[in-house]
């Protein structure tokens, strides 16, 4: 069976090749704006049902697996800074704060989806302005939800991380994966 990854994220095609099963990356072509009012888990939802979709459209052979994360603080979407200030500015906002981090998966072909949000909660320890510039200056988070890499230098950040799958928070939860790639009748272990 063919199977297609949904990102052109580096993160989350390290992540699915540690299943060792061969697949394509195509990048999905999709608006990502939130919707008026949308909340973070229907956001993150959607968009990964959405670029699941737009690749599967293309190539109806293969399974497809989209994916999208969106950081929620107290009800409000975070997600890619795209640059310096927007990261230091979310940084800024979560210092001394827990954030929930939504990551959604869809696995699709045809009208077959199978759907997984895993919900990450971060405590973010008090940052000083000057450790999170020097944090954004050293790993220039700016393509990452929360402008933060936790399997990278932004641990440091953290007082606490609480989950159930700590792959969620790279980017693509392994464990909903495997599941949901078993029920599309995938072997795996």
């Amino acid at each position: 069976m063919r199977l297609i990854l949904a990102s052109t994220s580096p993160y989350r095609r390290e992540l699915l090749a540690r299943l060792r099963l061969p697949f394509d990356v195509v990048r999905p072509e999709v608006d990502e704006t939130p919707a008026p009012d949308e909340s973070p888990a229907t956001l993150a939802l959607r968009l990964a049902r959405a670029k699941a979709a737009a690749v599967a459209g293309a190539h109806p052979d293969a399974w497809v697996i989209g994916s999208d994360q969106v950081a929620d603080l107290d009800g409000a979407p975070l997600g890619k800074s795209g640059g310096r200030d927007a990261a230091i500015a979310q940084l800024s906002a979560m210092s001394a704060r827990a954030v929930v981090f939504r990551t959604a998966m869809s696995v699709q072909r045809g009208d077959v989806a199978f759907d997984a949000v895993d919900c990450t909660r971060v405590r973010f320890r008090k940052l000083a302005l000057d450790e999170i510039e020097r944090y954004v200056d050293a790993e220039q988070p700016f393509d990452c939800a929360g402008s933060f890499k936790s399997e990278g230098f932004g641990i440091a950040l953290f007082d606490a991380i609480e989950t159930q799958d700590p792959t969620a928070l790279i980017g693509l939860p392994m464990i909903a994966t495997a599941r949901l790639l078993r029920a599309a009748g995938f072997a795996l272990p």
